[in-house]
């Protein structure tokens, strides 16, 4: 064993070093800076598939305002509500240490800003930098509310991979032919799945393969033999996306604002609240090539089945004789809608840089079984029950079916001591144990309703395996946890075995993320430190699950001292 001995050193050497500390902690801060915006949440006119509708937006803008900080920075944003929604934006992945007030999720850490008022979201940077975005977090607003959120690295520090000549933001939506909130309007009213999709979109726009859209399909030149970085933002609503780009490799090097170690794909596949960063190289021959992306559907329901695109144009492309137009773009090939296979190869190939410090010794270990199930209706032929066989569509996580508050948020009522909006009995194993991707008894379908929180002492090390449920369908269940971001350590297919699984986890370099997919008819395994004092919601991104309860939310308990405490709350807080 090697020894070490403690000298004494001299005053002034205490001195001396205790003065390089300050002028490192000021220099830290001399390049961050403070952003100031206003984002204008207005109604406006867009005409899309032909027809016009007035969506909600930011500033006009759809997608909306792409933020670009560095890591450091803090940001100021005055949101000014002249919809005619409440609504909320929430800062995707995002840590928000100690200020869960700057999250944004309505009812859950704050109250929906109502029309004709306003709310700033306060924030600082704090060791992160990649790509996030940003969105409502209320209802379906978020369907047409979003924008990228680009955080460069401090000022002096490069990416760990060859700088590109230039970075495009690829934001993925989707699009409906109709108002998004009169679709889930009636999905709510009858208990049956919410309409899909009409089109998806790349930056807003469908594509050439669409009615009424080849006009504004967005191009992007490029130079050949150019690299360039695509940040990549699925800002799909239910719906998991392949995505590729024709005769060109995509090297990943990023997701959910993590550095990877590189590899190189044909195609991504990308959930509901991830971001992917890839590296392009124009080294083929000098034309137009498609970007796409279509749906990537693991559960038994229907889905959009359209394909959006947009076109990497080489500058030095010909034109074809005729008048002058342009060759018609290569097409990429997608793999099939339901292709599972690749799906899982691609997942698997992801790991951080290096090696990371991943909590070992677990305080907390929960199992949480997720998935879709069906509430028996006493009068099966009302127009309200209209799932299969006269039910209504319902989601939970261990049998609990998440109910969100409605005269305050839960995180102003757990500040202000208000009793009766929440419990902290949210078990930590299903209530009942059952062969998760077997055949399940009809008496499992039909969960509980409930506001039940789980609570978790700050510091300590939390496990949580998911575990998907063949409960109506298995299904690829992207699982977003606000407030943090965690290492994804183990997946597999079928139940979990807790004897035999954590073996195989990948406690060395696992990929750190803030949402990850559920296996279909598998499980997946994240662990993290709850070092976040404040109320933290988790919920499936796929917004018609999170509508029926595929959610819950972490208490943690504030710590010692005040870099371990909640901040107190914005003066300009909503009220209900």
């Amino acid at each position: 064993m090697e020894h070490h001995t403690l000298r004494a050193k001299p005053c002034n050497s205490y001195l001396f070093f205790g003065i390089l500390l300050i002028f490192a902690f000021l220099a830290s801060f001399a390049d961050a800076a403070i952003h100031y915006h206003e984002f204008v949440i207005e109604a406006k006119p867009v005409k899309r598939l032909c027809r016009t509708h007035s969506i909600v937006t930011v500033n006009g803008q759809f997608p909306g305002p792409t933020l670009e900080v560095r890591d450091g920075d803090s940001l100021v944003i005055k949101a000014i509500n002249s919809a005619r929604y409440n609504i909320t934006l929430h800062w995707h992945g995002l840590r928000q240490l100690r200020n869960p007030w700057a999250d944004g999720p309505e009812y859950v850490t704050q109250c929906p800003i109502q029309p004709g008022r306003s709310y700033t979201y306060q924030f600082t940077i704090q060791n992160q930098e990649g790509t996030l975005w940003w969105h409502a977090h209320s209802r379906w607003l978020r369907a047409t509310v979003y924008g990228a959120l680009i955080i460069y690295p401090k000022l002096g520090s490069p990416y760990p991979f060859p700088m590109p000549k230039r970075e495009i933001p690829i934001l993925l939506g989707e699009w409906w032919d109709r108002n998004p909130m009169d679709v889930l309007r009636l999905a709510l009213f009858t208990g049956a799945p919410p309409n899909v999709s009409d089109a998806f979109t790349i930056n807003g726009q469908p594509g050439d393969l669409y009615r009424c859209s080849s006009e504004e399909t967005a191009i992007f030149p490029v130079e050949a033999g150019e690299t360039i970085l695509l940040r990549i933002i699925s800002s799909a609503m239910n719906a998991e996306l392949f995505f590729g780009v024709a005769n060109h490799k995509l090297t990943v090097v990023a997701a959910d604002a993590a550095y990877t170690k590189p590899f190189t794909t044909n195609v991504i596949m990308i959930t509901p609240g991830q971001t992917t960063d890839v590296l392009l190289t124009a080294d083929q021959p000098p034309a137009r090539y498609y970007m796409a992306a279509h749906a990537y559907q693991s559960a038994n329901a229907p889905f959009d089945n359209t394909t959006t695109t947009a076109i990497l144009e080489y500058k030095s492309a010909p034109c074809s004789a005729k008048k002058g137009q342009s060759l018609k773009p290569i097409l990429p090939q997608l793999p099939g809608f339901n292709d599972t296979a690749t799906t899982t190869a691609f997942t698997a190939q992801f790991t951080s840089l290096s090696q990371v410090k991943v909590p070992i010794e677990i305080d907390q270990s929960l199992f949480f079984t997720v998935g879709v199930g069906l509430i028996n209706c006493s009068n099966p032929n009302s127009p309200r029950c209209q799932g299969p066989n006269g039910t209504r569509f319902t989601a939970s996580i261990n049998n609990v079916s998440f109910v969100l508050p409605r005269r305050n948020s839960l995180m102003q009522a757990y500040y202000q001591g208000q009793p009766g909006i929440f419990t902290t009995d949210f078990p930590p194993v299903p209530p009942i144990q059952f062969d998760y991707t077997g055949n399940v008894s009809r008496g499992l379908w039909q969960p509980m309703k409930g506001t039940k929180l789980f609570k978790l002492k700050f510091g300590s090390k939390v496990q949580i395996v998911f575990q998907d449920t063949n409960i109506v369908s298995v299904d690829d269940h992207p699982m977003h946890l606000h407030g943090f971001q965690f290492y994804v350590v183990g997946s597999g297919f079928g139940n979990f075995d807790p004897r035999n699984d954590p073996a195989k986890f990948n406690l060395f370099d696992p990929p750190k993320r803030n949402t990850i997919g559920t296996p279909p008819g598998g499980w997946v395994a994240i662990r993290f430190v709850a070092d976040n004092p404040g109320i933290w919601l988790l919920h499936c991104h796929i917004d018609s699950h999170l509508t029926w309860g595929l959610a819950t939310s972490f208490l943690v308990e504030n710590g010692v001292g005040i870099l371990q405490t909640v901040q107190p709350p914005p003066l300009d807080l909503p009220q209900c």
